[in-house]
């Protein structure tokens, strides 16, 4: 079957990438054929149609160009990846078949389109490289120009670096596909295969080098990390290869240690809900909701990492508090920033922007509008007396790029580059003259057609435009008779007749020309202006970073002033001393009257065993302490009276029960599953939370399990540990080992009801109050009443148990083969005959 010339050029690209679904543009539509076009029409909703008879015949879908966005958006979420096939030429000057080319491939983890993506969140693509027990990684957000690289040991460690940064896409190796890594990653993200070639040492570190024209590695810290340059090299080829250009913007590659910051599992993050909440999965009571008050996208972002990654170092989270602590205790100039930083537009993404090549004028006026800001934020801050904030003020003014964009572009342009009103009056003189041409052509033309109407008596003629015929005279049926003999007729309508005349026609040349040479000269110009902002691409990077920065301490000052948080005491030790501790979060709640809490952990008591009905706060009380040295360890101020926090190298969370019927394990697997991974993983400088170890089992088998972990985390891990249980029999540690200390949530009993007081006091206690839990949750008065009789028949059982125990145990041999005969003693029976009278 010969196919159409057309048809050979789809083909050809579709041969080339089987993995894409191609966008062909024809004309005003970007077209899908055979299987692509099926595949478009089911996932976009669109109509599936076919072209050509018989053999020839080829399905077909079709999408606008100018609606391409929202259709791009919803291929893209369901992961797949989208070859874009461009008209390189004009149709009406092309000397026969149209040149098309292959122009990019947009993948979840390379959009670029800013109604595409979240301005509060990166979107980065990661490449992992695995070798034995040890991976090599590398992330890159191509709207915002970021590019970083890390190696390290263990499967875990890499589903937590994966959990702290999101990937909207994640390459792998091709041979490796099917293994159990793949399968693990593609839980996560949405997972591609890439030619293993690129991930060959010798050839991602040559790539590397020839992107960034460098002799070797040693300035990015990764000279001698041979897993994370084949993670990187590759995630720079796929780049290359998916994006087709050179991607000057990413002009760094920094190489990060996961030791230098706090590990966070996904298991902690989702419990503690720091960017997510448990029920809908939005920003809705979380962590981030709380914190966010930042002014730009810019901002925003950085937040979310510093949430993510708090800091292990003293010095630089003390850097951190000292700058908030200033901003805290400078009110008028904290204001004063955020007003500025109100109207600073996101930079790092425009930026990206002009350097890809699909920036537009409106970009540019965004981008100086923002710089525009610079000298002022400077001013604001040129007394700071903070480390932090000294260093982040010295900011590039760029006065030069913001005077070239001053009077080069007009402050209100086109949106399109092709429609023209882009360039502004007085930067161009050949342009300047153009316009001359034609606002005076114009006036000819209205002067014309009062000529006309003048010369021939027709007051109804009118000279009017249109882009098929150009200038024309146009005259009703009724005045044809009026029409003088040299008006060259052009078009019949249905009431009136269309001429032309040489005069008209000459001028029609002139001013079309000027119109055209304008569109083109305008275009030329901007290009120009865009070289010349790509060239501060790296000095409008490092200006986005500051100002991302100083969003987010602006963004801590202010939650800090407002709700009432105090600087803690951040030093190496294991104590963790907080006085009056609240939840950031749950105190925000409207009507919640908060009841603050104490907590003191260090050498002497560095597990706490704590005891207490449900609903009476313990696991909010834990959870707020675990978000306090969080909040600490990020440079926050924190919700307390004072903190004393020792760093935490790692926070560790066993919170509530799930069944994870996917990976078809049960709420106790799950369980287990993650106490096996905080116990083989935490250090003496952890923090652990435990709720409720060993309820998904039998009685017996959980305290039997609650007793092992806690004892084993006191015996040989040494972290500092909250557990919260039900199981009172836990209280016994407390007197064999000196580490170990009871704590529980007071409660008050009034008659038959009882009062959570929500305040955590020393000692242990034996009372769950479950029934009263029940009542209070609005269970039915008759399965209340038939539960306490239930209980006290139970524990009528227990005694008598126990009474007969005892009893037996007095009890000796009577015959030879050594069985026990079943007697009680005058006292036993007696006891055992009241009891059965009581119930």
């Amino acid at each position: 079957m010969s196919l159409s010339p057309g048809m050979q050029q789809y083909m050809k690209i579709k041969n080339e990438h089987p993995d894409c679904l191609v966008l062909f543009r024809m004309g005003d539509f970007y077209e899908t054929f055979y299987e692509d076009a099926k595949t478009a029409a089911k996932e976009l909703n669109i109509v599936l149609t076919a072209r050509g008879k018989g053999e020839k015949r080829a399905p077909l879908a079709g999408i606008p160009f100018h609606a391409i966005e929202p259709y791009l958006a919803k291929l893209i979420k369901k992961g797949y990846k989208v070859a874009l096939v461009e008209q390189m030429e004009d149709p009406r000057f092309a000397k026969g078949l149209v040149k098309r080319d292959l122009v990019r491939i947009i993948t979840p983890g390379t959009v670029l389109e800013s109604s595409l993506l979240n301005e509060k969140q990166n979107n980065y693509v990661m490449a992992v490289m695995p070798e034995k027990d040890s991976y090599g990684i590398a992330l890159a957000d191509i709207s915002t120009g970021e590019f970083i690289t890390t190696q390290f040991r263990g499967a875990a460690k890499l589903i937590t670096e994966i959990a702290k940064f999101s990937p909207a896409e994640i390459i792998l190796p091709l041979s490796i596909e099917e293994s159990d890594v793949s399968k693990d990653l593609k839980k996560t993200s949405i997972v591609h295969s890439f030619d293993d070639r690129y991930f060959w040492l010798q050839k991602a570190y040559a790539t590397i080098k020839d992107h960034f024209e460098v002799h070797s590695l040693e300035g990015f810290g990764c000279e001698h990390q041979e897993l994370s340059i084949s993670a990187s090299g590759a995630l720079l080829s796929y780049l290359k290869e998916t994006q087709k250009t050179k991607l000057s913007y990413l002009n760094n590659l920094h190489t990060f240690s996961t030791d230098d910051f706090m590990m966070l599992d996904s298991v902690t993050q989702r419990n503690l809900e720091l960017l997510k909440n448990i029920r809908d999965g939005t920003t809705r009571g979380t962590l981030l909701e709380t914190l966010d008050k930042t002014s730009t996208s810019m901002g925003s972002r950085m937040l979310r990492k510093w949430i993510v990654r708090p800091l292990l170092s003293v010095a630089e989270i003390q850097q951190r508090l000292d700058a908030v602590d200033e901003l805290v205790n400078n009110i008028m100039m904290r204001e004063e920033l955020k007003e500025k930083f109100s109207t600073v537009q996101d930079m790092e993404r425009l930026i990206s922007r002009v350097m890809f090549g699909n920036a537009n004028a409106r970009d540019l006026v965004a981008l100086k509008d923002s710089l525009l800001n610079i000298p002022k934020i400077k001013e604001l801050l040129k007394n700071v007396r903070s480390l932090l904030l000294n260093k982040l003020r010295t900011l590039d003014e760029l006065k030069e790029l913001i005077a070239l964009l001053e009077k080069a572009i007009k402050d209100e342009p086109s949106a399109s580059l092709r429609d023209g009103n882009i360039i502004k009056k007085g930067y161009n003189k050949e342009l300047d003259d153009l316009h001359e041409i034609t606002k005076n052509g114009k006036n000819w033309v209205t002067e014309f057609e009062a000529q006309e109407k003048a010369k021939t008596g027709i007051k109804t003629l009118r000279v009017s435009y249109n882009k098929v015929f150009g200038y024309f005279i146009e005259v009703t049926k009724a005045n044809l008779k009026l029409v003088p003999s040299y008006y060259i007729r052009k078009q019949t309508q249905v009431n009136s007749e269309r001429f032309i005349t040489d005069e008209l026609k000459d001028k029609e040349s002139l001013i079309l020309g000027a119109e055209e040479k304008i569109t083109n000269l305008e275009y030329e110009l901007f290009q120009y202006v865009i070289r010349k902002v790509s060239e501060k691409t790296k000095e409008i990077q490092d200006i986005s970073k500051n100002i991302a920065q100083l969003d987010c301490l602006l963004a801590l000052a202010h939650v800090a002033a407002h709700h009432n948080y105090v600087k803690p005491d951040v030093l190496v030790g294991d104590k963790i001393a907080i006085k009056e501790g609240r939840h950031p979060v749950v105190e925000q709640i409207e009507g919640c009257s908060f009841v603050p809490n104490d907590c003191d952990l260090g050498e002497s008591n560095k597990l706490l065993i704590i005891t207490g009905p449900n609903m009476v706060g313990k696991s909010t009380w834990m959870r707020q302490i675990a978000l306090t040295v969080l909040m600490a360890q990020i440079g926050s101020f924190v919700p307390a009276q004072s903190a004393s926090i020792g760093i935490v190298d790692r926070i560790f969370t066993r919170v509530g029960a799930y069944d994870d019927l996917t990976m078809g394990q049960s709420t106790f697997m799950v369980e287990m599953s993650e106490t096996a991974n905080i116990l083989n993983n935490a250090t003496d400088k952890s923090l652990i939370i435990l709720d409720e170890i060993g309820r998904g089992t039998s009685t017996y088998d959980g305290v039997s399990l609650a007793w092992a972990i806690a004892e084993y985390i006191h015996n040989n891990v040494g972290a500092k540990t909250l557990f919260a249980t039900h199981y009172h029999q836990l209280n016994k540690l407390e007197e064999k080992y000196k580490g170990v200390k009871n704590y529980n949530i007071t409660v008050k009993e009034v008659e038959d009801r009882i009062i959570f007081l929500r305040k955590i006091v020393k000692g242990g206690t034996d009372k769950s109050y479950g029934i009263h839990v029940a009542k209070l949750a609005g269970v039915p008065k008759e399965v209340i009443a038939r539960s306490k009789s239930i209980m006290n028949m139970l524990e009528m059982e227990d005694e008598i148990g126990a009474r007969l125990h005892n009893g037996l145990k007095k009890e000796k041999p009577t015959t030879k083969k050594g069985f026990k005969k079943e007697k009680y003693n005058d006292e036993l029976q007696k006891s055992l005959l009241d009891l059965l009278k009581k119930y």
